[in-house]
């Protein structure tokens, strides 16, 4: 006990606070190891972690709103590297709303998990008349160019959507101990990866998005939600994927600049 409270004395704590209105940044504030990068005029907000990774009791937590008719798009500098946890979880927890008419997109770049890694993120979306939403999350156990493996690792997401505060999807994902690896799930695969897309559009790109995926992945629509599922043999063959999927779902052009190869 004496030991887990020493340990989080030493911890690293970011959070930022982000709005956009269709005008442009209306609030932002950071602290910690939490910053947010806007080129000048862009509605693209760069996330970065100063700290340089994650461990074991490090929190961040970020809260971004896109106002009504708004565009914003969150990304991060580099993917995410969560180092061996001595004990406790690293916590990230993430609130997004986006206003009637707003459009608004969260694509972090991959979350690299290292062997004995806990992480556990909270993630809430609240969505209100016509605005739309895309999300992914991407992660890759290791880095297999590198020669590592994780044998053991502790990962929790927790994702909630409201839709004018109605739930409109609830996923909850969870493993501790090796990552799973039956045919129902990762298979010997290492990188792995959800979308989810809440708007009108979603049946016309629904085809594309599959062809972009291939066999690697799969995609559902209904009641104006999309839904995908990716897996690949490393981090690379990953991203590779999703540039394609990305593209097909918004453009090459409105792909993050920081997602280039």
């Amino acid at each position: 006990m004496i030991a887990t409270a020493q340990l989080l004395e030493q911890r690293s704590v970011g959070a930022v606070t982000l709005r956009m209105e269709a005008g442009g940044i209306a609030v932002l504030r950071e602290a910690g190891s939490a910053k947010c990068r806007l080129p000048r005029g862009s509605r693209e907000a760069i996330l970065v972690n100063t700290s340089g990774g994650l461990a074991g009791g490090d929190t961040v937590t970020l809260s971004a709103t896109a106002g009504r008719d708004a565009a914003l798009t969150l990304t991060s500098q580099a993917a995410e590297r969560v180092y061996r946890s001595l004990g406790p979880d690293a916590l990230i927890t993430t609130h997004l709303v986006a206003e009637d008419g707003a459009r608004l997109h969260w694509l972090p770049q991959e979350t690299i998990l290292f062997d004995g890694a806990a992480l556990r993120r909270r993630f809430e979306v609240q969505l209100d008349g016509a605005a739309e939403f895309l999300a992914l999350e991407a992660i890759v156990l290791g880095r297999t160019e590198s020669g590592e493996t994780v044998h053991q690792a502790s990962l929790h997401d927790s994702w909630r959507i409201y839709c004018d505060g109605d739930l409109n999807h609830a996923d909850e994902f969870r493993f501790s101990g090796p990552p799973p690896n039956s045919d129902a799930t990762l298979k010997g695969a290492a990188a792995f990866a959800t979308l989810v897309m809440v708007s009108a559009r979603v049946d016309a790109v629904l085809e594309p998005l599959r062809e972009a995926f291939g066999e690697s992945g799969g995609a559902s629509a209904w009641n104006g939600k999309l839904v995908a599922r990716l897996v690949a043999k490393d981090g690379f063959q990953l991203r590779k994927h999703l540039v394609s999927g990305l593209s097909s779902l918004l453009g090459a052009s409105q792909l993050p600049k920081v997602w280039t190869f």
